[in-house]
């Protein structure tokens, strides 16, 4: 890929905390999680839809959900000590990020687990914060291996 040469200073000294913490990664992160479960979301309620109907929907992944999935996924670890809700999410931002500058995942690969671990009725909010807290957590579980021990 064309763009990991923007992990080369991070990649000199990587460390759990240093991939989790930086703030550029989750910026950019946070447009990779957005679409890859806007999609992933589009790709389940098209595959359960009765009427075979094609949905699309754009959907914003909120702190509450991956906060919540980097905590089931024991992955703390990455992120600063003390942190809010809001740098959980940050830092699940980051690593997913990281994970698709490294070349570790496509994006592709990310929606698709993402898909496949949906359940239930998404229409309903709390089904849907539900099943989404455990689709990132599956995915975090999953990408866990090509990040660093400590």
């Amino acid at each position: 890929m064309a763009y990991n040469f923007l992990l080369k200073d991070l990649n000199l000294n990587l460390t759990q905390k240093s991939i989790g913490t930086d703030k550029g990664l989750a910026k950019i992160g946070d447009g990779v999680v957005n679409l890859t479960y806007s999609v992933a979301k589009s790709m389940y309620l098209t595959r359960n839809n009765k009427n075979n109907k094609i949905i699309r929907t754009g959907k914003k992944v909120s702190k509450t959900i991956l906060a919540e999935a980097l905590k089931d996924a024991n992955m703390k670890s990455f992120s600063r000590n003390r942190a809010n809700a809001h740098d959980l999410a940050d830092t699940v931002e980051a690593i997913i990020a990281y994970i698709w500058f490294s070349e570790k995942m496509a994006m592709e690969e990310m929606i698709n687990l993402l898909a496949d671990s949906l359940t239930g009725d998404l229409y309903i909010r709390h089904i849907e914060i539900e099943s989404a807290k455990i689709a990132f957590t599956k995915l975090l579980n999953h990408i866990k291996k090509y990040l660093p021990e400590n």
